[in-house]
């Protein structure tokens, strides 16, 4: 090979990666996201929420607004494999969107877990107030987004 054609692909050769080096960066410089407002925006990334873990085996985190008083809230229910609630009622309507995993609902005052209904990720449920109802998570865990008007208090109605 001649050291005319040698010197002719090496420069082709400089040529293409400088062209992708460049086009890369271009890609990237438009991809890169613009500062947001954070009086306009808050964004909360997932490793950054604060799980609070309770004795029944699951973990909430408050979203929006206050469950314990009167108003709108929201709440990242997160229930562990294995567990679930025993029969129980909300005074109020609750609205839940299932986020991941398989969420497993009972109704009545008889816990039966093995009688469960199971609820797949996308789903969306409506609590009606004063309902008795139970619910958890099987083999994995269970996310869950429910929002309603509080209190959200939940008052024991099991029948042994």
């Amino acid at each position: 090979m001649s050291s005319s054609l040698m010197l002719r692909r090496l420069v082709v050769s400089a040529f293409l990666v400088a062209s992708f080096v460049w086009i890369g960066s271009v890609i990237a410089a438009e991809m890169t996201p613009a500062p947001l407002n954070p009086a306009a925006i808050n964004i909360q990334l997932p490793k950054d929420i604060k799980w609070k873990e309770s004795e029944s085996g699951s973990a909430t985190y408050v979203v929006a607004g206050d469950p314990s008083k009167p108003g709108f809230y929201a709440v990242l229910t997160k229930w562990h494999a294995g567990h679930s609630s025993r029969p129980h009622f909300h005074q109020n309507d609750r609205y839940i969107q299932v986020l991941s995993g398989t969420w497993w609902v009972g109704t009545g005052a008889k816990y039966d877990p093995d009688h469960t209904t199971p609820v797949p990720t996308g789903s969306f449920v409506k609590h009606f107030g004063k309902q008795i109802h139970y619910d958890g998570a099987k083999e994995g865990d269970t996310v869950l987004l429910i929002m309603g008007d509080g209190p959200a208090a939940s008052t024991p109605a099991e029948t042994k």
